[in-house]
């Protein structure tokens, strides 16, 4: 009685840190899923607000807005190009790696970018533009060049996919055509020798020319093959046949 106790008990507190231990992580689930949702309605604001700029007035502020989306556009770009193909293509993994490390530098510039959308000194900002504008063109051509590589990388593998599949494709379809062609060209040649002239009818009881004397009965006798019934073959790509009614 004291052991079944015990069991219960241990099966209870089983459950119980089971229970806990899923708790836990659908609670971390959730929160994950809120924080990416939050993230992605922020970036979605931040943007909204950089093409109003842009689309402004020329001036410093248009240039900054203009400038910070061209880095965070090419910057995203490349991140899901680069996130989609290295699971294909493990290959990918340094380029990856290179672009987290390209990744640090483009979230230092946009913080420079920011903080100089909020510089009362424009005289100080369109200074520093020149320096800007470098930057910003070297982060995003870096990042131009990663992306432009897995795509290049990834339609070469699919071209060579493709043309080994067709070449494949091409010997099958050639052996094909020459078991088809040595058929009918036996079924022709025979026909021709069954009926070349020169050839008399025979007479009455007498066997055709070329035709064997049929075996007595029960002496090597060739037994009936049946053929199977086309209609009771199905294939894949065929409908069910409805069934007949007898109205």
């Amino acid at each position: 009685m004291e052991a079944a106790i015990t069991i219960m008990a241990l099966l209870f507190v089983a459950f119980v840190a089971l229970g806990v231990y899923v708790t836990v992580k659908v609670a971390k689930a959730a929160k994950r899923g809120v924080d990416r949702t939050i993230d992605q309605a922020r970036r979605t604001v931040e943007d909204t607000t950089l093409r109003a700029k842009s689309f402004g007035p020329g001036g410093i502020t248009a240039e900054l807005a203009q400038l910070r989306l061209s880095l965070r556009t090419s910057m995203r770009a490349t991140q899901d190009a680069l996130q989609a193909a290295v699971a294909e293509d493990a290959s990918l993994q340094e380029s990856l790696e290179l672009f987290r490390r390209l990744s640090a530098h483009g979230h230092e510039l946009d913080d420079d970018l920011k903080r100089l959308e909020r510089e009362p000194d424009k005289a100080h900002v369109a200074a520093q533009l020149p320096e800007l504008r470098r930057r910003v063109g070297q982060v995003t051509e870096s990042a131009d060049a990663l992306r432009f590589a897995a795509r290049d990388r990834a339609r070469k593998f699919a071209e060579d996919d493709l043309s080994a599949l067709s070449a494949q494709i091409d010997v099958e379809a050639g052996a094909l055509r020459h078991w088809t062609e040595t058929d009918t060209t036996a079924g022709a040649a025979g026909a021709t020798g069954a009926a070349s002239p020169g050839q008399g009818w025979p007479a009455a009881g007498a066997p055709a020319p070329g035709a064997e004397r049929a075996p007595a009965y029960g002496q090597g006798r060739p037994q009936a093959i049946n053929a199977p019934d086309p209609r009771a073959t199905s294939y894949p790509w065929e409908k069910s046949a409805r069934p007949e009614t007898t109205t």
